[in-house]
């Protein structure tokens, strides 16, 4: 898929970098607005005698995604480049999956959405150095970083309820 400039970015580092990097954000982009989509899923349509405290914690889980998800997309745009803005693209870039878990307890709902952040964790991680050292883009490789530490935090939020510490 075709990474559109915006505009030119004199920001000291060369345009094939930013394309880089941004190629990198516009995938984390998507797999954040697919992870949003799931959350909120699970926030509608949770059910079970802890429904009320799920609900809750969905929805302050997706308030969390939509967060990163504008500023993925305003990082691309600070970068010169078009951010992806259809469910075509995000489906297209995207290394989750478009799947729901068959059952509408909270752990089905959990264990699913732990297996994405677990993808995003990895794929950030990846990405980290590739940022800061290939790229000459350590504002970038900073910023992501941030992202990936929520995400650790939401995993391991997800784990400590289902109690599957390895």
């Amino acid at each position: 898929m075709e990474v559109k400039e915006a505009q030119k970015a004199e920001i000291g580092i060369k345009k094939s970098n930013r394309e880089a990097v941004v190629k990198m954000l516009r995938q984390l982009l998507a797999d954040e607005f697919l992870l949003y989509t799931k959350t909120r899923n699970a926030h509608w349509n949770v059910e079970g005698i802890d429904f009320h405290t799920k609900h809750v914690f969905f929805e302050e889980e997706y308030g969390k995604l939509e967060t990163f998800i504008d500023e993925v997309a305003e990082r691309i745009r600070m970068l010169g480049f078009y951010s992806p803005g259809t469910l075509k693209e995000f489906l297209e870039l995207s290394h989750l999956e478009e799947n729901k878990p068959d059952q509408t307890d909270s752990a089905s709902f959990m264990t699913a959405l732990l297996k994405d952040h677990d993808k995003v964790i990895k794929f950030i991680r990846e990405s980290i150095g590739n940022n800061a050292e290939a790229h000459n883009d350590e504002g970038t490789a900073d910023f992501i970083t941030g992202i990936l530490q929520a995400h650790e935090q939401m995993a391991w939020m997800l784990r400590a309820s289902l109690k599957q510490f390895d």
